[in-house]
């Protein structure tokens, strides 16, 4: 086991891996840029250090300045969090080369999973069913007719590299497809550096549903059940839970034991996300892998009672998993809200500024995950989020009303956040229902205001 990890991160993910290597008996060094230098979390920390200034492109996503803070505090290994350079290969290969563990796949599988043609390809030979699509990246106009005549419209184009909904268009006939290619490309360059893009088969109001697995060095991989996602807006989650509400049974095994073969045809170790739609149908398609842990992975935590970052610093330290899929029981339901400081009367605006004071909710079931605390300014540099709102009960009812009595505890004074909002996603009856997919949020919640 490691004497001492850096955490190439900051904010609520940074405060979760700290307290996940106390608890292992293991110090840590925080880096942080001059933006966070007032956080409170550092001081929990063994060493802290500055590296750089308040743009993440000034500080968090310098790899010399990590990989130096990571000498000089002797880290033997370094977690990446999410976000910033955790789904980077090439950092991840300067840190081996320095000698450091990168807690996370290996450089070879981060490099095949990240680029979404490939892991396409990779998923057909693992049995795996994919969106139908083009066969490759597109080359030319004529190709996108091609491909897209051959599919049937509606097709989407998509970035090869990235997410978040960058480089992701939808095409109604030729000529729209002509634009969108174009576009999708231009906007995959700009965001990711790589224009790459493909098509797939539009599908009409899928949900989202995704497998957290984690597998070990000695040829152990298990899956942790799946997460529901659909609740989002813009391709930006809001509201997660596990179990996912409508999967029948069988679709739900088939679906988990698909995102092991996957990982699985990838020689993937450490913990990862295999990603699906899912039609009105029920019939499941691999999106993507995602190689890191993810802002949602405690809604998998709360219903199995594995501690997922604790288990990525054993199996990157070499230790087997403790437990075989037999051992994992799916327990309950558990929900997350994303609290952001954002307006949503202004077009979910970002809100940064001073938080006066901040009332925690408690109770039964309710965990709450989060770094800013009265006094903390939240920075304008970052991401919008501010904590993870997450609640465990018996049942989906249970949760839901436990989830709105929290979030109306939750008292956040100075900023505007998401939480009144997220309480009338959650008492819509569309969302008590079942009848949520990605698009839910955008064409129908937001259009009745």
């Amino acid at each position: 086991m490691y004497n001492r990890i850096l955490i190439a991160n900051r904010g609520e993910i940074a405060l979760r891996i700290i307290r996940a290597c106390k608890e292992l008996g293991i110090e840590t060094v925080a880096v942080y840029s001059r933006g966070d230098k007032d956080s409170a979390y550092l001081d929990l920390a063994d060493e802290a250090y500055c590296i750089g200034g308040e743009r993440s492109s000034d500080s968090y996503l310098k790899i010399d300045r990590i990989i130096s803070a990571a000498e000089i505090g002797g880290a033997e290994a370094i977690h990446p969090g999410f976000g910033f350079l955790a789904e980077s290969a090439h950092f991840n290969e300067v840190c081996r080369d320095c000698n450091i563990d990168f807690i996370g796949p290996s450089p070879q599988a981060m490099q095949m999973l990240g680029d979404k043609n490939t892991a396409r390809s990779l998923a057909r030979k693992a049995d795996v069913p994919v969106v139908p699509g083009s066969a490759g990246l597109i080359t030319s106009p004529e190709q996108a007719i091609a491909d897209g005549k051959e599919i049937g419209y509606p097709v989407l184009v998509k970035a090869t590299a990235g997410g978040g909904g960058k480089g992701m268009r939808v095409a109604e006939n030729e000529q729209a497809l002509k634009t969108a290619v174009e576009q999708a490309a231009q906007e995959a360059e700009a965001a990711f550096g790589n224009g790459g893009v493909y098509l797939e088969k539009f599908i009409d109001r899928p949900r989202h549903v995704e497998v957290q697995v984690l597998a070990d060095h000695h040829g152990n991989i298990v899956h942790l059940w799946e997460r529901d996602c659909s609740t989002q807006r813009r391709h930006q989650k809001l509201i997660e839970e596990s179990p996912a509400p409508t999967l029948p049974e069988k679709t739900r095994k088939a679906i988990c034991d698909a995102a092991v073969r996957m990982v699985k045809a990838a020689d993937y170790h450490n913990a990862g996300t295999v990603e699906f739609i899912v039609d009105k149908d029920h019939n499941f398609y691999f999106i993507e892998v995602n190689a890191r842990i993810q802002v949602e992975h405690p809604v998998s935590e709360m219903v199995t009672g594995i501690d997922l970052i604790q288990q990525q610093i054993k199996v990157a330290a070499g230790e087997k998993l403790a437990f075989t899929q037999d051992d994992i029981k799916c327990s309950g339901v558990a929900m997350e809200c994303r609290i952001n400081a954002e307006d949503p009367e202004k077009n979910f605006q970002p809100c940064p500024g001073l938080i006066k004071q901040i009332h925690i909710p408690g109770g039964m079931g309710v965990r709450w995950d989060s770094h800013v605390h009265a006094g903390y300014t939240v920075p304008p540099h970052y991401d919008s989020m501010v904590g993870k709102l997450i609640v465990h009960r018996p049942t989906r009812t249970e949760a839901i009303a436990t989830m709105v009595r929290a979030l109306k505890e939750l008292r956040i004074d100075g900023i505007k956040t998401s939480a009144d909002f997220q309480v009338q996603v959650l008492e819509s009856q569309d969302f008590i229902d079942c009848k949520v997919d990605t698009k839910w949020v955008e064409r129908d919640f937001l259009s009745d205001d």
